[in-house]
């Protein structure tokens, strides 16, 4: 239903504050997952859990939000080399590690 019902495109206002601010979400997730493996703290799993999460999420909607050409090829190459490689490496982590 939402595929027939959604407009084809639409204008967004807080387009650069929504990116940055799942920037920051990743950046705080991967180095809060890095310092809680460091210390070998069983809370790594849930994090490196919702950071995988995110960095999928992350990467669907840079590729589905890409314009056509290159954008679209860097968005695919972004995901392809960097985002979902880290959110394997992120869902290993969540499970391997006991979550308590």
């Amino acid at each position: 239903m939402l595929a027939k019902t959604l407009p084809q495109t639409t204008e967004v206002s807080n387009w650069s504050t929504a990116w940055i601010g799942l920037d920051a979400m990743l950046a705080a997730g991967l180095s809060g997952t890095g310092l809680l493996l460091g210390r070998h703290d069983p809370r790594a799993a849930p994090l490196a859990a919702a950071t995988a999460a995110l960095l999928v999420m992350d990467a669907w909607f840079d590729v589905t939000t890409s314009a056509p050409g290159s954008a679209r090829a860097a968005a695919v190459a972004l995901a392809a080399c960097a985002e979902l490689p880290l959110a394997a490496a992120c869902a290993a982590v969540a499970a391997r590690r006991p979550v308590f």
